[in-house]
């Protein structure tokens, strides 16, 4: 049964029909290729939607087997015949394909209202159905000597070298003349003569004229265009060159790019061009090292480098020291970084404590401190409280090592004077000889 000979205005020209007789898809397709071309291969929505609209609904099972299948569950649905893959984005019925019974590699269509009129679903191929058949309209006889096309209410045909018309059924006075690459032929009528012509950028290596004689050959075999060329391309320094040649290397139409090493910038134009003069469309750019912040010494500090790529660029070294009396706080080496940064802080160099100063008992201290309390530098002066003499060195200063240069002194009390002394002995013999002449002899104290 023919399904709408109009059909052929959206379907390429081939022709659908269809069988009440339901049978299993192996069955399904033995029927199509026995009485038409195939089953039906679906190749657009809009295809599906003219079968949809054509094929009759069936009350109970309305269900046509359609040429698309697979032979194992992890392989791809492909068509029959011309082995397409083409699956609409709105071809699947919900949650289908799901492979329900793990061997379901067939495929039917629903003809039914709803939801589902005209969605897919996956089937066990030994099932029922009505097969869904296509006839060509291309046959042996076709197309002479081409090959035949389904066209649009009719067909094509594409002849073989040397023949043309509309069914090829014409041979023609030479072999076809194929386009040469990067050139144009024009064709004469009186003699047959074709004259290339290369295009911008191309030169002509060959002869430019051939005419087809009455042999059927031609005189001259067809020039070559060939691209200009380039002179040749070196990486920068510290980069890279990366070109993509479609006509030859360093060739007219070439597209060089330079790239530079991490750690380095590009000075000048990234991309260039052979152009059809044979020059490049701008100089090979330089990579230059990233530069990182200056780097200023410590204070009490100083700083040394090693700068391979230049003062303070990528891969400078620099290590910090310090004065004599101070110490590093932090890291004395950093190094500048390929994204232009110093690795580590520049550090500092606090100044060496030595030991807290106390003031000695009975006196008191001062001190001036440059570099912070009793740190290098640090000078301190020791004095006493009245009637205490100072036993040591008033002054003492914290040294590079960390220690004071003196003790801290003592505070002593003062004694008397010896005169003073002799003085008070003397008297106290007088008042005692004195006493002993008017008392009696009974109350001296001995």
């Amino acid at each position: 049964m023919i399904v709408g000979s109009s059909l052929a205005v959206t379907t390429l020209g081939w022709t659908y029909h269809y069988s009440n007789k339901t049978m299993n898809w192996t069955e399904a397709r033995l029927y199509c290729q026995s009485n038409y071309t195939d089953m039906v291969v679906i190749q657009s929505q809009i295809e599906n939607d003219y079968l949809v609209s054509y094929l009759p609904e069936r009350q109970g099972s309305p269900y046509y087997w359609i040429g698309i299948t697979k032979n194992h569950m992890n392989e791809t649905w492909t068509w029959i015949g011309n082995n397409s893959t083409w699956v609409g984005n709105e071809s699947w019925a919900e949650n289908e394909p799901n492979n329900n019974h793990s061997t379901e590699f067939c495929v039917e269509i629903y003809i039914k209202k709803g939801k589902n009129r005209g969605k897919w679903n996956d089937e066990k191929c030994s099932h029922g159905k009505r097969p869904v058949c296509y006839k060509a309209q291309c046959n042996a006889t076709s197309c002479g000597r081409g090959t035949c096309q389904e066209a649009i209410k009719n067909i094509t045909c594409l002849c073989e070298t040397g023949f043309k018309g509309d069914r090829c059924q014409t041979a023609v006075e030479c072999p076809h003349l194929p386009q040469p690459d990067n050139g144009d032929f024009r064709v004469y009528s009186y003699g047959s003569i074709c004259t290339v012509q290369c295009e911008e950028g191309f030169d002509l290596i060959g002869t430019n004229m051939t005419q087809c004689s009455s042999q059927g050959s031609w005189s001259h075999t067809l020039p070559v265009c060939q691209a200009k060329r380039c002179p040749a391309l070196n990486s920068t320094t510290y980069g890279s060159l990366f070109c993509f040649d479609p006509h030859g290397e360093f060739s007219f139409g070439s597209q060089c790019t330079s790239t530079c090493e991490e750690g380095f910038l590009l000075n000048g134009t990234a991309d260039t061009v052979c152009t059809s003069l044979g020059t490049w469309s701008a100089d090979i750019p330089h990579c230059l090292a990233k530069r990182c912040p200056t780097l200023n010494s410590p204070p009490h500090g100083s700083s040394s480098c090693s700068a391979p790529h230049g003062e303070f660029s990528f891969g400078s070294r620099c290590t910090s020291a310090c004065e004599e009396g101070f110490v590093l706080s932090g890291t004395a080496d950093t190094e500048c970084t390929s994204v232009g940064t110093w690795s580590t802080d520049t550090p500092r160099c606090l100044a060496k404590k030595c030991p807290s100063l106390n003031s000695p008992a009975h006196g008191s201290s001062s001190c001036s401190d440059p570099h912070g309390e009793f740190s290098f530098g640090s000078r301190c002066t020791s004095t006493c409280e009245e009637g205490f003499v100072l036993n040591g060195t008033a002054d003492t200063e914290c040294t590079s090592l960390g220690t004071w240069s003196t003790e801290t002194p003592h505070c002593l009390g003062k004694r008397k004077s010896h005169n003073l002394l002799i003085m008070y002995s003397t008297a106290c013999v007088q008042l005692l000889l004195l006493s002993s002449f008017l008392l009696p002899a009974s109350r001296l104290v001995t």
